[in-house]
């Protein structure tokens, strides 16, 4: 049943049945719930949704694309505050994610194909300086994976094949000295490991790899 609004008519179907123009729509303690534009069925422009709490800043805002399927999309806190923001093509991630701390502050940002993690994923500290550099591939870990300090020292450096370590693995001390290596195969330690202290090896430890029936 098509309303009105501010003189305004909302909420109206055209001849074929299908949404046109202005829609909104309200949660039942009577606050919104979104509100958008229509054209054939199909949404168009932008779209924001609100909270059922507090409908004084949307927490999501979606702009559709009329050239193809995908929409942008960016997430906020009920106070307004943006939480992340992206592309959605057939409702599923894609391409670059990018995650905040606050508005100047970036936590994340992520890389998808077809809704799954591909491609560079690097997390931040709040002082802006990287966590993690970790690489995926179909939404597994897939090569060299690094962890930093907050001072931006690499803590270790870990090799991932099929979601799994394998290969030569570091670990380092924060002050940047190496304090173990060795390698992995399908998440287990395997060989000759060394310990270390003040950058000279101090124990090597054997690793075998245990094959379970």
């Amino acid at each position: 049943m098509s309303q009105t609004f501010f003189g305004q008519k909302i909420n109206q179907f055209n001849a074929q049945n299908k949404r046109t123009g202005v829609w909104k729509k309200y949660y039942p303690n009577k606050r919104i719930r979104y509100q958008g534009q229509f054209k054939n069925g199909k949404e168009v422009g932008v779209f924001k949704y609100y909270d059922i709490s507090d409908s004084r800043n949307p927490i999501i805002v979606k702009k559709y694309n009329q050239k193809n399927d995908s929409v942008s999309v960016t997430f906020y806190t009920i106070s307004g505050k943006k939480q992340s923001e992206g592309i959605f093509v057939n409702r599923k991630r894609e391409g670059k994610w990018v995650y905040f701390f606050d508005k100047q502050n970036i936590m994340s940002t992520e890389v998808y194909k077809n809704g799954k993690l591909n491609g560079k994923v690097i997390n931040y500290y709040p002082n802006g300086k990287e966590a993690e550099i970790t690489y995926y591939k179909f939404g597994v870990k897939e090569g060299l994976s690094q962890k930093f300090s907050s001072a931006g020292i690499l803590i270790e450096a870990v090799h991932y094949k099929n979601g799994k370590e394998n290969g030569i693995a570091k670990y380092f001390e924060l002050n940047g000295n190496l304090k173990e290596t060795g390698e992995y195969k399908n998440g287990k330690r395997i060989g000759n490991w060394e310990f270390y202290l003040e950058g000279e090896v101090v124990q090597k430890q054997n690793k075998r790899q245990t094959i379970k029936n």
